[in-house]
């Protein structure tokens, strides 16, 4: 007797908002399975953040460029430029995501020249950790959520800051130092400990753990990541937080796990980096999920 077939991922288009150069789309992923599938786009960039947390070990990598072996890990937010095609491993679960696809001519027009897509600029975009492009994209989820006076004027002139900072991440990348960013090891032990203790970490027990002083620690992670610790940091803390949101945890068990003082506390470092509440993510994830 055959076997049946092993469940397909599938996605659904929850909401859309579009203007001249900008596609901005709330999509719903139900993955039964770990996956192993490519991810391509045409000649625009796509600009992926994912709104529930991102399954487990989510890996990323360019085979055409690197080979099969080498996998990223996949942030929170990640570009694929146009023309590129990235594979992708995780595990299964149900995810909504922001995907919001820029016009590579506009990008280019607002940044003044055309973006360099090496390595080492591929496998930055892998995991942005910029500030201004997460508050830029919840604010397009916000608009594509509910589309207010003139929805469609104000998601180009998002769109277009959007395309600006994503200009600025690429020069940021090629302007740092060839050398003295932090070894793979290092950095992997960094993520193991963020990933076994939610409390968070100092920066002292961090520069322990890499056999470094505090000062090699700040400056080669920043050279490695692109972002500084702390707010590498806080925004794994805050992925955690969602991911246990998502499993029904209270809040109180929740800020006291994380070591906050309060759930209060919690509370304030969950809306600033997450852009809601913890009880309102929960309703309008599972709003989205359900």
């Amino acid at each position: 007797m055959a076997s049946s077939a092993a469940p397909r991922p599938t996605a659904s288009l929850d909401a859309q908002l579009a203007t001249s150069g900008v596609l901005a789309q709330i999509v719903r992923y139900d993955i039964p399975e770990p996956t192993d599938g490519r991810h391509s786009v045409g000649e625009g960039y796509h600009v992926n953040m994912c709104l529930t947390p991102r399954p487990l070990q989510s890996r990323g990598g360019y085979r055409r460029r690197w080979g099969p072996h080498r996998l990223e890990r996949l942030g929170d937010i990640f570009v694929l430029p146009p023309g590129e095609e990235l594979f992708v491993k995780g595990g299964s679960g149900r995810q909504a995501s922001l995907i919001c696809t820029i016009d590579a001519r506009m990008v280019h027009d607002l940044v003044g020249r055309e973006l360099t897509w090496d390595n080492s600029h591929l496998a930055a975009a892998l995991d942005i950790g910029s500030a201004q492009m997460r508050a830029l994209l919840f604010r397009i989820t916000a608009e594509v959520r509910h589309p207010g006076l003139a929805a469609q004027r104000m998601l180009g002139f998002l769109g277009g800051e959007l395309a600006i900072e994503l200009g600025r991440h690429c020069l940021e990348v090629a302007e740092r130092p060839i050398t003295g960013g932090l070894a793979g090891w290092r950095l992997r032990l960094i993520d193991e400990r963020l990933a076994d203790d939610l409390a968070a970490p100092s920066l002292e027990e961090l520069a322990a753990l890499c056999a470094l002083s505090v000062r090699q620690l700040t400056r080669g992670f920043r050279v490695s990541r692109a972002c500084s610790i702390g707010d590498y940091v806080e925004q794994r803390r805050m992925e955690a937080a969602k991911r246990l949101l998502m499993e029904g945890e209270s809040v109180k068990t929740i800020a006291f796990s994380m070591g906050f003082a309060s759930p209060s506390s919690f509370t304030f470092a969950f809306r600033r980096a997450v852009g809601a509440s913890p009880s309102t993510f929960r309703q309008r994830q599972g709003r989205v999920l359900a």
